[in-house]
């Protein structure tokens, strides 16, 4: 079984231009973000990277927390996509993904230990980590604590 994405896009003039894209939910004003010498109007292919990363991470990891059996306090990610410009060579080198997991209370040290491996093992079962692996590099430094 497939599933088909389909997005439509438009672009007002040249490098220093803005667009509009539309797919699914997400309709929203791109352009080159302000740092890289754009007009930082809207979001930008590296938001939207780092964007569809981490959000395919945190799902797939709350799915998995699920399926484990894990009883979730709460679960927040915040991550970091690192751009390397050499010679005005834009490379998407690395994306680090920090989620903090708090677990109920009465958690044991083996639902901890478990958060973690799945924390890690989220990162490899996330379509789009596969799908940019070899060419981005991924890590994950979870925090996990149990609920007060």
């Amino acid at each position: 079984m497939e599933h088909t994405f389909l997005l439509k896009a438009t672009w007002n003039g040249g490098r220093n231009s803005d667009g509009r894209i539309e797919a699914g939910n997400l309709r929203t004003q791109i352009s080159i973000p302000a740092e890289m010498g754009g007009p930082g109007v809207g979001t930008n292919p590296d938001e939207m990277l780092l964007g569809a990363a981490s959000t395919c991470y945190l799902i797939t990891l709350a799915a998995m927390m699920e399926r484990a059996g894990l009883s979730v306090q709460s679960l927040t990610l915040d991550s970091e996509g690192i751009v390397d410009v050499t010679n005005n060579i834009f490379t998407y080198r690395r994306i680090i993904h920090r989620p903090r997991i708090v677990l109920a209370h009465e958690a044991s040290e083996e639902d901890v230990g478990k958060a973690t491996l799945l924390a890690e093992k989220a990162e490899s079962s996330c379509m789009i980590s596969r799908a940019v692996s070899g060419n981005v590099e991924l890590s994950t430094k979870p925090v996990i604590e149990r609920a007060v």
